[in-house]
């Protein structure tokens, strides 16, 4: 159990989380990460720990509760879908990719807290050369926490097989010509309005480091993801 160090209008916040396991989650989370009061509502509204549990096997859950998010290996920064309601972009409005770029860089910080922990912005569009052709990576970061860098394209439309490939050449160049012998393997995530399991797994090797995941342009309906929790947790216990 964490001391009560936090201030009285983070305690407001927590009192009013019903579920006890939820609100140890984001205790300990605030504790862990000094979030203000502000960032403490908004993870709580965006359903964070739900976001986060639905992607998790019951042990990880219950450490969830008891230790808050652990960053050990690629699939813990995974989350479906990535929240970014803070950008204030329509989902039922027309947009481009750079569109969405520049909504990102400029609402960075906000950004950063959606990805989660340890993750460091290193460069946009970043160029490299292979071959006499040029290439560029939407976004690039650093995970300090894995030791390693993160590559996240963005896409507006349906996620196809051929940016998939793209996305694995972008981590093999990153493997071979970036990395240090230090550094872990690259992680390539495609950030995408619309993705097909199927398509992904079919494509991709099993031990890929590369992560389809879908992004929302509104807060999720968080009676919709307890339930859904509930359910999964039901299923799990049978």
């Amino acid at each position: 159990t964490y001391p009560f160090t936090l201030s009285w209008s983070h305690y407001l916040v927590l009192m009013r989380i019903e579920s006890e396991a939820e609100r140890s989650f984001y205790e300990i989370e605030c504790q862990k990460q000094n979030w203000s009061v502000r960032q403490l509502q908004r993870q709580y509204n965006s359903s964070l720990y739900e976001r986060l549990a639905l992607s998790r096997d019951k042990e990880a859950v219950m450490r969830l509760t008891q230790e808050g998010q652990t960053i050990n290996n690629p699939d813990d920064i995974i989350k479906n879908p990535l929240t970014l309601e803070f950008l204030g972009l329509k989902s039922d409005v027309s947009y481009s990719e750079t569109k969405l770029e520049n909504a990102i860089i400029g609402k960075m910080q906000h950004f950063l807290l959606e990805l989660g922990k340890g993750f460091l912005f290193e460069a946009r569009q970043k160029r490299f050369t292979f071959d006499e052709e040029n290439f560029y990576v939407d976004l690039v970061f650093y995970n300090r926490l894995l030791q390693c860098y993160v590559l996240i394209d963005l896409k507006v439309d349906k996620l196809a097989h051929q940016d998939l490939g793209q996305m694995q050449m972008y981590v093999n160049y990153y493997d071979r010509y970036v990395k240090q012998d230090f550094e872990k393997p690259t992680i390539g995530i495609l950030l995408c309005k619309e993705k097909k399991d199927a398509l992904v797994e079919l494509t991709l090797p099993k031990d890929s480091n590369i992560y389809a995941q879908q992004y929302a342009l509104y807060l999720p309906d968080k009676q919709l993801l307890q339930a859904k929790l509930r359910e999964w947790i039901e299923e799990q216990d049978e």
